[in-house]
Formats: structure tokens, sequence, C-alpha cells
């Protein structure tokens, strides 16, 4: 028996193993955190500069793995051969098979898939000199790699999407390495660009206003029930606002006793409900306001945009002294929730796990799509498995609604079977 055989073909499986376990570490490690290793460790620099390179790198690592393990099969039968001549080849393919299937490929693959960064920078310096000797045969399968890809217009697909984006920070947040107000900080910033005007602005009928003859004392008075630091200033009507005054500039003063408020008011800043808050947030800090006026397409005031309305955004509800604190979703019991009218509707489809769609950016203005009219106080309808009841309006606005998840009961029951 040629005990020659059987030390080569350990060792051509111990490649085999080294091959495929580099393969899996560079395909799973985490090019951020190589990146932030990178920069005390010359090794780490290494072995990012080489996953970089990645088609160059797994050619190299493919080609050694093939010639290992070809190598293993026929040393393998040469070896069986020489124990039994009949059976010997039939023999070397089982054995070989299941040696390198556990050895070459699951064991190595598993543990590193537990630790890539570590294990590509064990093998980056082997791996750079393979591929300096397999040089040749690179070049040529990389030109048939161009040549596939020409021929058959595969197009590259490697950027990240921003739902993919998202669901990353939502894994990060899931492994604990953040918390959630952290994840909630990002998806926010992820989304912000995506958010326009109308989903956030104060509609019209909300608006606290002032026209430009009112007299100091009602100006006064207004600021004073509000605790607003800025009123809107219309002329004739909400739909002509020619600008804003500040609290400060209207106690501080001494002129406006003389002028009147026109002498004050700063000049509005106009936008259109389709602008992007992202592109809002420039444009109020390039003309130095706090707030945006909204205009639909005749022209009209549709509502107005505050810099803190952007902030929320990013950060979520920012709450001072003097705000008085509306939840959106108020848990009653179990199945019950009280919901305010002016959530966004996206939101509201969120909350409540449902597909829908509406014209209306607010809840209260899809409950009267869903009504066809105006509705009152205890007037209801169904959609899916909710059973919805207008419990406050507002000026022919829907304020409050009730909302009875109908389904929970028979879902469960049927989970049960």
């Amino acid at each position: 028996m040629n005990y020659t055989y059987l030390i080569s073909i350990c060792i051509l499986v111990l490649l085999s193993g080294y091959f495929s376990a580099t393969e899996t570490a560079f395909s799973s490690l985490n090019k951020n955190r190589l990146k932030t290793m990178a920069e005390k460790n010359k090794r780490a620099k290494s072995a990012l500069k080489l996953s970089e390179n990645y088609d160059k790198l797994i050619t190299t690592i493919l080609i050694g793995n093939n010639i290992v393990n070809i190598a293993a099969a026929s040393l393998g039968t040469l070896f069986f051969m020489q124990i039994d001549e009949a059976n010997g080849a039939t023999i070397s393919t089982i054995v070989i098979t299941v040696v390198v299937l556990i050895f070459g490929e699951i064991s190595p693959k598993s543990i590193a898939k537990d630790c890539p960064e570590k294990f590509s920078m064990f093998s980056t310096p082997y791996i750079n000199a393979l591929m300096w000797l397999f040089t040749p045969l690179n070049f040529i399968f990389t030109q048939w790699k161009r040549f596939l890809t020409y021929a058959l217009k595969i197009e590259d697909t490697q950027k990240i999407s921003q739902e993919e984006l998202i669901m990353l920070v939502e894994e990060v947040e899931h492994e604990g390495s953040i918390d959630t107000d952290e994840s909630d900080l990002i998806k926010n910033a992820i989304e912000f660009n995506d958010r326009k005007a109308e989903d956030i602005l104060t509609h019209r009928v909300d608006i606290e206003a002032v026209p430009l003859d009112a007299s100091l004392d009602e100006i006064s008075e207004l600021f004073s029930q509000t605790q607003f630091s800025r009123l809107v200033v219309y002329e004739e009507n909400i739909d002509n606002i020619v600008g804003v005054i500040h609290l400060k500039d209207f106690y501080t003063d001494d002129v406006v006793k003389k002028d009147g408020i026109s002498s004050i008011i700063s000049k509005p800043v106009y936008i259109q409900k389709s602008e992007k808050i992202s592109d809002i947030l420039k444009i109020l800090q390039t003309n130095k306001s706090h707030m945006a006026v909204v205009i639909d397409e005749y022209g009209g005031t549709l509502g107005i945009v505050t810099m803190e309305d952007i902030l929320e955004e990013l950060v979520g509800e920012i709450w001072d002294e003097h705000d008085e604190i509306v939840e959106d979703f108020v848990e009653i019991d179990a199945n019950t929730y009280d919901v305010d009218g002016s959530v966004n509707f996206d939101d509201f489809c969120q909350e409540f796990d449902i597909e829908a769609e509406a014209e209306s950016v607010s809840v209260g203005g899809w409950v009267m799509e869903q009504l066809g009219k105006i509705p009152e106080n205890g007037e209801s309808f169904e959609f899916e498995n909710m059973f919805v009841t207008v419990t406050e309006t507002d000026s022919h606005r829907v304020t409050r609604i009730r909302v009875v998840i109908t389904e929970i009961e028979k879902e469960s029951d049927e989970d049960e079977e």
C-alpha cells in the first residue's frame, strides 16, 4: 500500500477546505467592519483591497479549488485501485466525494461564515501569491466573462436600493447593534428625500393668521392664545398671504405703533405642494426663513410648512411646553383604536397593516372618500377587517375616528386549526 498517495490526498483535501473557506469569507464579510479594522491593521487593509477586486479573486479561488479536487480524485482512484483493482474506481468516488464534502466544503465554509473578516485577513497573503501565479489564466477568464456579459447583455445591478438599505438597518437593529431610536432616525434620513410638502403641511383651515388691517390688540391676543412665535398675515382672504410677523419684532419694534404691522412683516416664501422637503429645507436656509407657504395649482393657499415640520420628519415629534399633546393612535382595548383624522394615510395603512389607496393625504380625507360625502358624528363603514366610525368632526372635517378590528378572533381560530 502506497502511503504517499494517502498523505497527498489529505493535503489536497486541506487545500480544498482552504479555498472553500476563503470563498465564503470574502463573499460574506462586512466591508464596513473591514474598513474600520483597516485603519489600524495592515492585513485588514490588504484584505479590503483584495475584496474590491472580487472577479479576479473568485477566479483564482475556483481555479485552485478545481485543481486540488481533481488531483484528489485522481490520486484517490490510484490509491484504491491498489487495494481493490476491480472496484477501486467506485470506492474512490464514494470515499473522496464524502471526504471532500465534509472536510473540503461544509466544515470550512461553516467556520469561515462565523468569522469572515478574520479568515479573509489570514488568507490574503496566500491568495495574493496565487493570483500572481495564475495571472495568465485570470486574464483568459476575465476576457471570457466580459464576452459573456456583452453577449448576454447583463447589466450591473449591484447598487443597493432604498428598500434594501432600510431592511439592512432593521437587521442591524434586530442584532442589537443600534437601538430603536437610532434605527428610526436612520430610516427617517433614508426616506427624507421621498417626502413632499403636501405630506407634512399644516392645512389652510388650521393656519393661525391675521388680516393685514388687524389691530395691534387683536394680534397681541392671537399671539397670547396660540403661544406661536410667528403668525401668517393675509390681505382680504387666506389665499393672499402677504407675509409673516415674528413675535420678537411685534413686541420690540416701536415702529409698529406708528406705521402698523406692514413695517415688520417678512416676505413669504412660496413653494409647490410637490416640492420635496429636502429642497424646501435648502430654500428656507437660503431665504433665512422659518416658514414657507404652499400654493395649489390655482395659486391659492394650500397650507404652510415650517422648519419644525421638516425637522420632525427626521427626529420625530418636537413638543414644547405650550403644545397640546395629541396622540395619533390611542389603543382603547385589544381590538379598538381612537385615531386622529389628520394622520397621514400612509402611516395609517402601516399601523393597521392594510393595503389601500386614496387621493387624500389624511385619514379624514380617506373617510370622506369612503362615505362619499361630508360625514356627521356616528356615521360608519366597513373596510377589509376594520369597522370605522366617525366620532368627531369640525368645520366639515373629520377630526377623530374609531377603528375596530373585526377579524382578529376569526384569524386566531384559523391559525389554531
